[in-house]
Order: structure tokens, then C-alpha cells, then sequence
């Protein structure tokens, strides 16, 4: 469970940084923005995986860059959802899902697998 809410947060953070970086993407208030976070975060653990399974062939094609294009209509669909939460265009929905890729990435690798933040330390070879 912990490690859904860092996901959802690390959504919340993408889609704040898309709502300023890209054109097209409007995000009426706070509350929207949190909620939108965990709506996406809902959909990405449970439509997401159907979606890539069907698409696998295309995916395997593009040697994975169709991900992209299902992450944007993962948000889109968000967006259906969600009142307040516009995507102008499939243009805008890109871009904020390839915002929000990045984000989420960066964030796995600083928090792990398992949803706790992880620090590696060097030891020395006389320590133990």
C-alpha cells in the first residue's frame, strides 16, 4: 500500500510539472490535481496492463515506443473521468504522459521496488 501512495504521489508531481510545461494541459485546482493523481494511479494498475497485453504485437513492432501512446491514453481516459482535468489535444496528452513517465522513473529509481527509499552505502573492505 505504501508503495501505490509514493506511486500516486510521484503521479500528483508529473502532472503538476505537465500542467505548467505543457500547452494544453489545465488542471482546475488542487483537489482536481490530487484526485486526477490517484484516478491515474488507479487506472495505470488496473487498465493499463489490458491494454499492454492486447497491443503486445504493436508494442514488440515499435520496440516499446507504443507505450507511450498508451500511457497518453491512459491519461486521456483520466480525463474523461475527471471533470476537472482538460487535455486540448492527443498532442498535450502525449507530452504529459511522456512528463509523467519521466517523473515516475526518476522517482522508482530514488525510492526502489518496494516503495521504500532506498540508500546503498560503499564498504570499505575492512568493513563488515
Amino acid at each position: 500500500m505504501v508503495g501505490f501512495l509514493f506511486r500516486v504521489a510521484l503521479i500528483v508531481v508529473g502532472l503538476w510539472i505537465a500542467a505548467y510545461e505543457v500547452r494544453g494541459v489545465r488542471i482546475a485546482d488542487r483537489e482536481t490535481l490530487l484526485l486526477a493523481g490517484l484516478l491515474l494511479g488507479v487506472v495505470n494498475a488496473i487498465v493499463r496492463p489490458i491494454a499492454v497485453i492486447l497491443t503486445l504485437p504493436l508494442t514488440i513492432l515499435t520496440l516499446g515506443l507504443f507505450l507511450l501512446v498508451i500511457n497518453a491514453l491512459m491519461l486521456e481516459l483520466v480525463a474523461a473521468m475527471l471533470h476537472g482535468l482538460h487535455l486540448a489535444s492527443f498532442r498535450a496528452a502525449f507530452w504529459a504522459a511522456l512528463i509523467i513517465s519521466i517523473t515516475g522513473w526518476i522517482g522508482s529509481w530514488l525510492i526502489g521496488p518496494r516503495g521504500k527509499i532506498e540508500v546503498y552505502r560503499h564498504r570499505g573492505p575492512m568493513q563488515r
